[in-house]
């Protein structure tokens, strides 16, 4: 045992140390372990004098014996000390390397030199690079020498991948691809074809801005010129995912490439393109938009089958159609029961100043693990140019050392490539979308490239960016450098990169695209699109009846009132479920949430899917909804609309993360990629709109006119002046009314339970896929007078403008009253009070498209009046008065006076002061019934 023992340190790397022992011993024989003393008392002897054994005959017999041993674990002290330390630094290279990765094509800047990195941070030094250590966790091989050991890690973390992922808090994914990376040292291996595929994707586009410079100098297009590696990575994504089996993928992104992705990878014809660039569009829509705006869908055929590509349609608000993509992607992944993502995956491509500028971005990251928002994982790639528009990427875009860093809060793996090494797109690629598959999870791959011309091919970057761009001017480009070194290899001849350049480019002349029409179907798969043709031209003064047999509605309000057993109640919620069963029965009148609800039971018992979100949407703000109801006894909830009928359609209610901006684009994009649903965004106070504008702005009201998309998004929009100060009055209605024109959407203020019911089941039961938009109650909600009957479901529909309802000799009306909203019942207590019978109140329940044909017919049996008054409780330069006043002088005609009743001009869209606020409601009322 002893001899087996000391034989297994003997071998080259432990002669220093060994060394040092023997001297030890020849000082003083005790000092050492008795096993080594015990050895070196055996060694040979000079003179019959063991202390006197010449050191050179001894480390000769070391060195001989250990070439006789396979080298094994080290256990002495000191080695092991060494050991930890290696450890330590191949734990620093998985850490830090990126940030000395060759991953910048400009190499403007240089990587800093870190401590961590090198032998001496970690007390070793060229002595060591031969001496082996354990590398289990890097290698096959059990050990290595500390030399290369440095060349793995440096291959590895060093070269043209940049890997982040430590900061992932699951050890099994770090693991995972710290084996993905280190086994194959990032590299990818690729046959003589594969490389050329490769070449002749970066050769189609670069030929293609090169075509579209020429021919149409001066034109902003875009370019990708400097990024045209995003065209082989793309077609590398789309292959592989169609290879592991998912056959639908929306793309989201802004305008850097948008060109070159639709004629290289989605497969639209060049000559279409062209004709959008000498000015020609498309007649059938009424406002179109620039073409690097457009989106595209196509179905190509893969390796592995037919694949769905859908290019969204994205305004210049860059990062916005990111939530877009996503609902779009959840809609089809509900249409298909993939639960887990297998099937459609989102692909989102950035810019560098736009992922780390733009707010937004952070909010779709965080919605990406959640309930009711999760897609199971998105491929984003950021064209990284390291500059935006104007602005300095190293000074002035961001704190963060890169600009993906935002992802890193979602513990997302980040691969950082140097856009200018074609194989290591391919490697970053592949590796992503395994990640993807495997985890269900967002992944970045980070394109590190730069911007041939300025922001847009008008722009002179020179004058603000002189040292990069007399660089990028020296660089040749990425099709160029890889032909190059393809010819070097001997694998393509030296004149085939330009050959292939020019055959490129007489294609584009000559007519098909740049995609082989054979890699383009036409045939989608009927039985997972959704069908649009019934909703196009659908006359938006159209009716449908939305009234329920009462014997239904009984049944199912019946229904909703089981109750597992054991769930127990909060006291206030048992009580409104108490009072449910009394509206059920006509023994209580119905108030507004039993009425919404009922609607969304029988639209889902009816097949109608319905998905309802919101920051409060369960409960409901107010406390009036509670779709969902939670026991008191433990932590468990219960939603009695999922309940219904085993053959419903699904309701889902979710209460959303505490962002507008995303969730209503995610719900936008849900809308538009799923006609048969009720899909609703509900606002915790209207206001709260506010922060969502630019979806409100550029999709929502304009996306029919600009793109031809059609959307039946409805937005819940708590509106009403009860003296909570100027953020949760106004839902600025005056905002969307302006930005109504061509019956591009609805715009609704119902003020009974009645009138929602019938409202609700409307915007999905008609043909119409319109955007409904709701001023929707507060007070009302409870209000004694604000309550229907049953009767009023089972029959009727919903009023776009409702008659008086008191009981007056029309003859004797001398003032007509025209209203909206909650003001209505301010209106009608003052006038009950006044015992007014000459004044009638009229109540315009949709403001747009404005009813003039029923608020004309509703006049007519007012043939004495002589006053007429629009009534509203926002301030005058708020509210509807300005879009509506118009509208009304004509229906009233043009000889009688209308006057406008309304809150004094303001700034704030309310005061915060309730004195104030009663004082301005007692003006207001005064002014009516003068």
């Amino acid at each position: 045992m002893e001899a087996q023992w000391a034989g297994s340190l003997l071998f080259g790397s432990n002669a220093d140390y060994l060394e040092t022992l023997y001297e030890a011993y020849l000082r003083a024989p005790d000092s050492v372990d008795a096993r080594w003393r015990a050895y070196f008392e055996q060694l040979p002897q000079v003179n019959g004098h063991t202390r006197e054994t010449a050191h050179s005959a001894i480390r000769a017999a070391f060195v001989q014996h250990g070439r006789s041993l396979r080298p094994a674990t080290v256990i002495t002290q000191d080695h092991e000390s060494k050991q930890l330390r290696v450890q330590k630094l191949i734990a620093a290279y998985r850490s830090l390397g990126h940030t000395c990765a060759d991953i910048d094509p400009l190499q403007l800047y240089q990587p800093p030199a870190l401590e961590e990195l090198t032998l001496e941070y970690y007390g070793l030094d060229a002595a060591d690079l031969d001496t082996r250590f354990r590398t289990a966790s890097l290698t096959d091989d059990s050990h290595d020498t500390l030399r290369e050991i440095i060349e793995r890690l440096q291959e590895t973390y060093c070269g043209p991948v940049g890997a982040e992922y430590m900061h992932i808090a699951s050890m099994p994914k770090k693991r995972w691809l710290q084996q993905q990376l280190e086994s194959s040292r990032a590299r990818v291996e690729l046959d003589r074809d594969q490389r050329l595929y490769l070449l002749q994707r970066l050769t189609a586009a670069e030929a293609l801005e090169r075509h579209l410079h020429s021919k149409y100098i001066g034109q902003k297009r875009f370019s990708l010129e400097g990024g045209e590696g995003l065209i082989p990575l793309l077609d590398t994504l789309i292959e592989k995912a169609a290879a592991e089996g998912i056959r639908e993928t929306v793309i989201g992104m802004a305008h850097r490439g948008r060109l070159n992705v639709l004629i290289n990878i989605m497969g639209k014809s060049p000559q279409e393109l062209f004709h959008e660039f000498e000015g020609l569009h498309d007649d059938k829509l009424r406002a179109g938009d620039v073409k690097y705006h457009l989106g595209f869908s196509s179905d190509r055929l893969t390796a592995a089958g037919p694949i769905h590509l859908a290019l969204a349609f994205n305004p210049s608000h860059l990062e916005i159609v990111g939530p877009v993509v996503e609902g779009s992607v959840r809609a089809r992944q509900d249409r298909r029961g993939d639960r887990e993502g297998r099937e459609v995956m989102p692909i989102v491509i950035h810019g560098d100043a736009a992922f780390a500028g733009q707010g937004v971005v952070m909010e779709t990251l965080n919605m990406s693990q959640t309930r009711g928002f999760a897609t199971k994982g998105t491929v984003h790639i950021v064209v990284n140019n390291q500059i935006g528009f104007t602005t300095s990427m190293s000074a002035d875009a961001r704190s963060s050392q890169y600009c993906t860093d935002i992802a890193k809060m979602i513990g997302a793996p980040i691969l950082h490539v140097n856009g200018d090494h074609p194989e290591a797109l391919v490697f970053v690629t592949r590796l992503a979308l395994d990640y993807r598959m495997r985890y269900g999870e967002d992944v970045i791959i980070d394109l590190v490239c730069y911007r041939r011309h300025g922001h847009n091919e008008a722009d002179e970057p020179r004058a603000t960016q002189p040292v990069m761009y007399h660089r990028i001017q020296e660089l040749p480009t990425t099709r160029e450098r890889y032909a190059a070194a393809l010819a070097k290899s001997g694998l393509i001849e030296p004149d085939t990169g330009e050959r292939m350049l020019e055959e490129a480019r007489a294609r584009l002349e000559s007519g098909p695209p740049l995609v082989s029409m054979s890699d383009i179907h036409t045939h989608a798969d009927p039985a997972h699109t959704a069908n649009w043709a019934p909703y196009y031209n659908a006359d938006p003064n159209s009716e449908c009846d939305t009234a329920v047999p009462l014997d239904r509605l009984q049944s199912l309000a019946a229904r909703l009132q089981v109750i597992p057993e054991g769930f127990e109640l909060q006291g206030r919620v048992a009580k409104i479920m108490e009072d449910r069963r009394k509206m059920a029965a006509g023994a209580l009148p119905m108030d507004w949430g039993f009425a919404e609800i009922m609607a969304y039971a029988t639209l889902v018992t009816e097949g109608h899917p319905v998905r309802l979100c919101g920051q409060d949407t369960g409960r409901g703000t107010f406390f009036h909804r509670h779709a969902v109801l939670h026991n008191q006894l433990r932590r468990e909830a219960y939603v009695p609309l999922r309940q219904l009928d085993p053959e419903q359609a699904d309701f889902l209610v979710i209460d959303s993360l505490l962002s507008e901006e995303a969730v209503l684009a995610f719900e936008y994009g849900y809308a538009t990629a799923s006609p048969e649903a009720l899909v609703i965004w509900e606002a915790q106070f209207g206001d709260f709109a506010n922060g969502a504008q630019v979806v409100i702005d550029q999709f929502i009201s304009s996306g029919e006119e600009k793109w031809g998309r059609l959307c039946g998004l409805t937005l819940l929009l708590p509106h009403g002046y009860e003296g909570q100060g100027a953020e949760h009055s106004s839902a600025r209605l005056e905002r969307f009314l302006q930005l109504c024109a061509n019956d591009n959407m609805q715009v609704c203020y119902p003020t009974t339970p009645a009138q929602v019911f019938h409202m609700l089941r409307r915007q999905i039961l008609r043909r119409l896929r319109k955007p409904l938009i709701v001023m929707s109650p507060k007070s009302l909600l409870r209000h004694k007078q604000a309550v229907s009957s049953l009767d009023d479901l089972t029959g009727g529909s919903f009023q776009e403008v409702i008659q008086e309802t008191d009981a007056l000799v029309s003859k004797e009306v001398g003032t007509v009253v025209l209203c909206s909203g909650r003001v209505y019942y301010d209106l009608l207590e003052r006038r009950r009070n006044d015992e007014r019978h000459d004044l009638a109140i009229l109540r315009i329940e949709q403001l747009y498209p404005f009813p003039e044909r029923e608020l004309k017919q509703a006049l007519r049996r007012y043939t004495n009046a002589e006053r007429f008054v629009w009534c509203q409780e926002e301030p005058i330069n708020q509210g509807a008065w300005i879009s509506v006043r118009d509208k009304l002088q004509r229906v009233i005609g043009g000889e009688r006076r209308l006057d406008c009743v309304a809150r004094p001009e303001a700034a704030a869209p309310a005061v915060g002061y309730f004195e104030l606020h009663t004082r301005q409601l007692h003006d207001l009322l005064n002014a009516v019934f003068v």
